[in-house]
């Protein structure tokens, strides 16, 4: 019996080395090195360097420019806000595979903010739960969740990464819809370019976001902190929803504060 060994071309093989280094070493605008330096790394002619640019030319990841080179384009995900909108399911609806880790979680002494958020005096301890987000393998936000422990109690011995909202749903029967939502740009500090695997001071979008139950009583605020050069909001609101925010944020435009108060680094919770 004879056998065929199926082998993938060397061209395919340079693209998916490309498309990795792509999304995880390149922003938008970056250039790619030239075809005769890849030819060079990689130990092959120019030819197969080309063919395996035209695959990521092809995945909308690059363009060429005649005279400039390859660019890498803006590849941010269009991430939609809304009252119901969930982080899982809309990285899902983008075909995006996700993952989410836990990284600390514990009752903590919560920003004065925070604090009156909830009506409670900053002595009172809240649930802190910290997590990272990634997409691709490559980390896009990561999230501070501050809730009423009174209302998710053994938390603490459930919850071990993944999605926040689908544990609520199934232990507590909570499905919270965002009350409020503010976003602020921020630069990266140490502990997000650890977690965020970004330069410091590198562009960041922050989203607080007051999450309540049907009747309207808060149970969390979350805090994410997301790579701007990975990702973009946009907010659509039904005439409704779009009335109560106005509302709302007219009201607490004064004590939302300054948003590195509600998440602030490691050394200052210390």
């Amino acid at each position: 019996m004879s056998r065929q060994i199926l082998s993938i071309p060397r061209y395919r093989e340079l693209a998916e080395v490309l498309v990795r280094e792509v999304r995880t070493d390149y922003g938008p605008g970056d250039l790619l090195p030239t075809e005769a330096q890849l030819a060079k790394r990689f130990a092959v002619n120019r030819h197969t360097v080309r063919r395996a640019l035209d695959e990521l030319v092809a995945a909308g990841l690059v363009t060429r420019h005649q005279g400039r080179g390859t660019q890498v384009v803006d590849r941010r995900l269009d991430y939609a806000v809304s009252a119901g909108s969930k982080v899982t399911q809309n990285l899902a609806s983008l075909g995006l595979p996700s993952n989410t880790c836990c990284l600390e979680q514990g009752l903590v002494t919560p920003p004065e903010a925070i604090a009156q958020r909830f009506g409670r005096s900053a002595s009172e301890p809240l649930l802190r739960v910290d997590t990272v987000r990634t997409v691709d393998d490559a980390p896009l936000m990561r999230l501070r969740h501050w809730f009423d422990p009174e209302r998710v109690p053994g938390w603490l011995e459930r919850y071990r990464g993944g999605s926040t909202r689908a544990l609520l749903g199934q232990h507590y029967g909570l499905r919270l819809h965002r009350r409020r939502v503010r976003i602020d740009a921020a630069g990266a500090d140490r502990d997000d370019t650890r977690w965020l695997q970004c330069p410091l001071n590198a562009p960041l979008l922050v989203m607080t976001s007051d999450n309540t139950d049907a009747a309207g009583v808060l149970v969390e605020v979350s805090v994410g902190r997301a790579r701007a050069d990975r990702l973009s909001y946009h907010i659509d609101f039904d005439d409704a929803v779009g009335r109560d925010f106005d509302e709302a944020a007219g009201r607490h435009r004064d004590a939302a504060g300054d948003p590195s108060d509600l998440f602030p680094s490691d050394e200052d919770d210390a």
